[in-house]
């Protein structure tokens, strides 16, 4: 199926002969392979005398083209890049793989999750071919303390990824949200395995909006944003290599540094730097105005008693819907 999706991402018409003799297969066949795509949620279009076609077309990753964006470097710190269709998760594809020794520089990559997680298990809407959807595994030294702040590094990496590729209006959301002109862009989910005081394997998951149909849009719960009003033109290969480009490096220095480096840099960047803000926990609710983050990436509150350091809740905006 994924020979005929790759003839199909031109948008043109193909018809069912040309289709089946450029697969090498019969027009019944490739009839069956059509019908798989509707299971992906691939919109296609079909007419009488002309075949069928995709419309728009799709930008679908590719190893060769993604490895050509890649610096060198980057490059040779990926020891294993894995790209599927379709997945329940890529961050589920990571944490299994990790259960059998593949930890440090291990890339997944998927065309579409069918049950993308977000913070709090929330859904991830994933639509196919659309936007960007990773998981990468690395290991740290120094047990659970030691990543301290890293949802926030790897924020950093995803906005200057996307400020390299010509993205304006981009902030970040303590802890791990990237908006853009206030909504919500992208999205980090950690997930930690190993020894908490020694040596840690961590899932970064990673869902960026590149051209977020408008059919499933309807199904977000939250004012969200996406890239389709120009960096999607630059393809989901390049967005993504020059994303991995800062990421990478990030990681690195993270792992010599600790966030304490990276904290004016990431409050410059801060979407609620000195407003009013609700901090919501499991227990409270807490309100004061935002005062960026410590040396440790926790989030600092002032409120009637002081300033006061939190290191979990969800933060939205005092008065708003923001969550």
């Amino acid at each position: 199926m994924e020979r005929l999706l790759r003839v199909l991402a031109d948008g043109e018409f193909h018809s069912g002969a040309a289709l089946g003799e450029h697969l090498g297969v019969s027009r019944t066949a490739v009839w069956k392979q059509l019908k798989k795509l509707a299971a992906l949620g691939i919109e296609l279009h079909s007419v009488k005398g002309r075949g069928y076609r995709i419309p728009a077309g799709l930008d679908l990753l590719d190893m060769a083209e993604l490895r050509a964006a890649l610096t060198p470097e980057v490059a040779a710190q990926l020891r294993q890049v894995s790209l599927v269709l379709s997945t329940a998760s890529t961050s589920a594809d990571a944490l299994q793989a990790a259960q059998s020794g593949e930890r440090q520089g291990c890339l997944y990559l998927a065309e579409q999750q069918t049950a993308g997680r977000g913070r709090r298990g929330r859904p991830w809407v994933s639509p196919f071919g659309r936007n960007l959807y990773f998981s990468l595994a690395w290991t740290f030294a120094g047990g659970a303390a030691a990543l301290e702040g890293l949802s926030l590094v790897v924020g950093l990496a995803v906005r200057q990824g996307l400020l390299d590729c010509g993205v304006a209006g981009l902030q970040l959301k303590w802890p791990n949200d990237l908006l853009r002109d206030g909504r919500k862009l992208a999205g980090i989910l950690l997930e930690m395995s190993g020894d908490a005081s020694g040596l840690c394997q961590v899932v970064i998951g990673v869902g960026v909006n590149v051209t977020m149909p408008a059919a499933v849009a309807a199904s977000i719960d939250q004012p969200w944003a996406d890239l389709s009003d120009g960096a999607a033109q630059l393809g989901r290969n390049r967005l993504l290599a020059a994303i991995l480009n800062r990421l990478l490096p990030l990681l690195q220095r993270f792992s010599a540094t600790g966030f304490a480096p990276f904290r004016a840099e990431w409050e410059a960047c801060s979407a609620y730097a000195g407003k009013p803000v609700v901090l919501t926990t499991p227990r409270h609710r807490f309100t004061g105005i935002c005062r960026g983050v410590d040396a440790s990436g926790a989030l600092l509150v002032e409120g009637a008693d002081g300033v006061e350091a939190f290191h979990g809740g969800e933060l939205s905006v005092r008065g708003g819907d923001d969550s």
